[in-house]
């Protein structure tokens, strides 16, 4: 029993490179113009940046846009694909800049938060599993700072780590951590005791 946590964390990793190692070809691939190969990495990406861009946003509008226009940069720029990074961050980073103009272009400014909260309050990720809150959660993301709410959104909807989130949104990793920091303690202010109640 010792050895099998250890064991299934290898297999874990293993699969994950391989997963890593298949999303390479298929960038390759699509920069060859094989548009098999871009249908294929089209369907295994559809449902997370649908969950990314849906968290990032409650307007379909602007997810479905945001997911379109994104495929269609992957398309026509796959042979930028440099290998600096996960073939899934240089994805997620396409989706972030597309969903992130669309809603600068359609966002109202956002109020900054009256009160502040302390920081033992349930984090986003455990209200989105009570169904109950969900939407409450979505609405208060929905009025966050675009750059607050992709930062929770990758930390704890897409277990990202700061570094990947840096990367993705082409800023530092402390401006990665006050974006987290700032966007809990908003989202908090926005749900108000609802958030603590059911806690």
């Amino acid at each position: 029993m010792l050895r099998s946590f250890p064991l299934r964390t290898q297999e874990v990793l293993a699969r994950k490179r391989s997963s890593d190692a298949q999303d390479v070809a298929l960038v390759e691939r699509v920069a060859g113009g094989d548009v098999g190969a871009f249908e294929t990495l089209y369907r295994s990406y559809h449902l997370r940046l649908m969950r990314f861009l849906g968290l990032m946003t409650s307007r379909q509008t602007i997810v479905e846009e945001a997911l379109n226009d994104a495929m269609l940069v992957v398309w026509k720029r796959s042979h930028t694909y440099n290998h600096q990074s996960k073939v899934s961050t240089w994805i997620f980073a396409i989706a972030y800049r597309t969903a992130l103009k669309l809603l600068r272009s359609q966002d109202e400014p956002v109020s900054p938060p009256d009160d502040e909260l302390s920081s033992d309050d349930p984090g986003p990720e455990q209200q989105l599993s009570d169904g109950q809150t969900r939407s409450e959660l979505l609405r208060g993301l929905d009025r966050l700072s675009p750059e607050q709410r992709c930062a929770l959104v990758f930390a704890y909807f897409h277990d990202l780590s700061y570094g990947e989130i840096a990367n993705i949104m082409n800023c530092p990793v402390d401006t990665v951590k006050t974006r987290v920091f700032h966007g809990r303690r908003r989202l908090r202010a926005v749900l108000g005791d609802g958030v603590r109640e059911t806690g």
